[in-house]
């Protein structure tokens, strides 16, 4: 059996030309590349773009994550953090007190309607403006769905009390058919019912901006394939549409996971009157009411750490089930 000898030659003159354009690469840009002042220079309009986002996230999400100190003590806000008496562990015995888990109970029903019913209300409504052909009907539909996610809960909470409050127009409407009158307002069983629909009303149309531009980044030529292959629209829906879009809603369920234990204090604050604490006390109004209004600091601020490593561990659990199932998630392996 013959072997093929290369040429010594033409392996050092490839050598050779490698070597050159390393040398030439390095004498460009320097041996690594661009410096760290270099680049930030080149960059500097972009991050200049970026800085006020940035400044948002640590002043008021990173800073405040030193204040978890006060978890440890009985803090009195007069003293201080350092005057203030270290208690270790102590402030954890909110656990186990009654209104903590009416609390945890009352969060956990209202974050599994929201789940179930809130998050993909915006993927269809989006896959409805999608299938809208006229671009001004569909403009004109978008400005009136998103116009909700601009008025205050106050406003919506007030149009929700004329609707279908005790005086409201539904009560008015069923008493002229000679139907027992209901005040949903004030109904304890219907609230978290109530919460939930207040909150698709409110953010499903503004959360649909995110899938619109996923499907709009969506191939034409696979649609055209599948028309092509006989597929009729429920089958390009299902087998191109809702594909496309996967890594999305993956990601923004991931991030949702994250703060599923909250689910809309200043929402519920205004209606926890009207049904009672029993039916409406969730877990940041508990720590609004036995924090700030009591002055029990640490264990309200006990509860808000747990809340968060709770929504932590959400996170990494549901992106590393993600990439399981072969998806990117949030972040890359």
């Amino acid at each position: 059996m013959h072997r093929v000898r290369r040429s010594p030659g033409r392996a050092t003159s490839w050598s050779a030309r490698r070597a050159a354009s390393r040398a030439a690469h390095r004498g460009q840009h320097g041996r690594g590349g661009p410096g760290l002042g270099a680049r930030l220079w080149r960059d500097r309009v972009m991050l200049l773009l970026v800085l006020p986002g940035l400044l948002f996230f640590v002043v008021f999400h990173y800073v405040p994550l030193l204040g978890n100190v006060i978890v440890f003590q009985d803090y009195q806000p007069y003293l201080g953090f350092k005057e203030s008496p270290w208690v270790g562990f102590g402030n954890f015995a909110v656990f186990a007190e009654p209104d903590f888990y009416r609390a945890l109970l009352n969060t956990l029903k209202f974050a599994v309607l929201q789940l179930v019913l809130f998050f993909p209300a915006p993927i269809g409504l989006a896959l409805l403006l999608n299938s809208i052909v006229s671009p001004k009907i569909k403009r004109f539909v978008q400005s009136v769905v998103y116009l909700p996610h601009f008025i205050g809960w106050v406003i919506l909470i007030s149009i929700s009390q004329q609707l279908i409050g005790g005086t409201g127009l539904l009560p008015q409407l069923l008493g002229e058919l000679g139907l027992p009158r209901v005040d949903l307002m004030t109904s304890s069983g219907f609230f978290p019912w109530l919460v939930t629909l207040q909150l698709i009303w409110k953010d499903a149309g503004w959360g649909t901006i995110i899938y619109l531009a996923a499907l709009l980044n969506i191939d034409t030529e696979h649609y055209e394939a599948a028309a092509i292959d006989g597929a009729d629209r429920w089958r390009r829906l299902w087998h191109v549409t809702l594909p496309g879009i996967v890594p999305v809603t993956l990601l923004l369920l991931i991030l949702n996971l994250g703060s599923i234990l909250s689910v809309g204090f200043e929402q519920i604050l205004l209606q926890r009157d009207a049904v009672g604490a029993d039916a409406a006390e969730v877990l940041d109004t508990y720590v609004y009411f036995h924090g700030v209004l009591d002055g029990q600091w640490g264990p309200a601020a006990a509860v808000g750490l747990v809340k968060g490593a709770i929504g932590l561990v959400l996170i990494l659990g549901a992106n590393k089930l993600a990439h399981r199932f072969g998806h990117e998630g949030i972040y890359s392996r």
